[in-house]
């Protein structure tokens, strides 16, 4: 199996599947480290989010001031103390306006209340005395953020001001259903998605990034997996168990490597990476079609140094690990193949021989002896 693979890679052989060969290298442990799917750079949101900008539908608040009673909103006997009014709260409309008395239509659709504030004041102070002018927000009801899926109490929930993180958004909404290394978290923004594990926002504090108003952050459970097969201890299907494993923890969950059949130094993981990725590591993806080259690794456990490799090699969900068997198995099955085949031709032979001295011997007129047929080789090789 380990020559197959090789020869497959470098064209000796045809595949019926085209895939690359990639030795592990600390350069290609680099290579994947930064590549690990993190909210921090798939967003690149590291910073406060943006000052808050009214919508169609939020409804505004506007405060007038003047210097002095008899002003354009005051009158002479200045009755209103402070000397100011406040305009009935409006509701932006579906052009994104509102209006203000003696200042007509203002543009609030996507504009911070700092910026409609100078231009109302901007147009009443050739009318009224010294403006200055208050806007508020009165209700929100844009500038969203939707929490769905595994949480306590899922829906929409209002746009912080002052900003809140991933985390902050899913304890509004009662926090995950349950506390497992299963669950994923998952955020759309602007047509963009990126997934990363729950455990990771709190592990690994950068990907705890600010929500941004009309952000989707939906929580699920999905278990990881991996496949072992080959001379390893055990085959079959294995559950992570954790948020992230290493290979290194990989191999022992699959219980090591059988003594007596694997080849420590031809360990592949079979997966699957992007194009940009396989780019990085040297690939040649040009006889590659598609977003996804088929990518199998190759871990050298009989070096030390592939030990430490294989520490800080994290494992994804549904690889596959495959420990080839040593070449001397592979010649002992030919021997057991080679000893069926003798076998097989002289049975016939030894059996007759048998037959006719039994005959012999039961009319005293030959030799005694018998030819028996000698045991079969038996082997637990795979």
């Amino acid at each position: 199996m380990s020559t197959d693979v090789r020869s497959a890679s470098e064209g000796v052989e045809p595949a019926s599947l085209p895939y690359a060969l990639v030795k592990l290298t600390p350069e290609v442990v680099e290579v994947l480290g930064r590549y690990t799917p993190r909210l921090s750079s798939a967003f690149a949101a590291k910073t406060p989010p943006k000052a808050f900008r009214f919508g169609v539908g939020d409804t505004v608040s506007v405060t007038i001031f003047e210097s002095g009673a008899g002003g354009l909103f005051t009158s002479d006997a200045g009755i209103r103390a402070g000397n100011f009014v406040t305009v009935p709260n409006q509701a932006v409309d579906e052009k994104g306006y509102i209006a203000v008395p003696y200042a007509g239509t203002i543009r609030a659709l996507g504009r911070t209340p700092s910026e409609m504030r100078d231009e109302i004041t901007d147009k009443l102070k050739s009318r009224a005395l010294e403006p200055q002018v208050v806007v508020a927000l009165a209700e929100q009801n844009t500038s969203l953020i939707s929490v769905l899926g595994d949480v306590r109490a899922g829906g929409r929930f209002r746009a912080s001001p002052s900003g809140e993180r991933i985390v902050d958004a899913i304890a509004r909404a009662g926090g995950p259903v349950t506390q497992g290394y299963d669950m994923w978290v998952s955020l759309e923004r602007t047509g963009h998605r990126a997934s990363v594990p729950f455990g990771a926002l709190m592990y690994e504090p950068s990907n705890n990034i600010f929500v941004l108003p009309n952000d989707i952050i939906y929580l699920y459970s999905q278990p990881q997996t991996f496949v072992a097969f080959g001379a390893s201890g055990f085959q079959g299907q294995f559950k992570f168990d954790a948020w992230r494993i290493s290979l290194a923890e990989a191999v022992g969950k699959q219980g090591g490597m059988n003594d007596g059949l694997a080849d420590p130094s031809s360990v592949f993981l079979y997966r699957g990476e992007t194009r940009e990725v396989a780019k990085e590591m040297g690939v040649d993806c040009r006889p590659f079609k598609g977003p996804i080259i088929p990518i199998i690794y190759l871990i050298n456990l009989r070096d030390p140094s592939g030990y430490f490799l294989a520490q800080t090699f994290e494992m994804r969900n549904k690889d596959v690990i495959y420990t080839s068997n040593a070449a001397a198995v592979e010649t002992t099955k030919f021997l057991i193949f080679l000893r069926t085949i003798m076998a097989t031709v002289n049975d016939p032979i030894i059996y007759a021989t048998n037959a006719y001295a039994l005959k012999a011997a039961a009319s005293g007129t030959g030799s005694p002896t018998i030819i028996t047929t000698p045991q079969p080789i038996t082997s637990t090789v795979r």
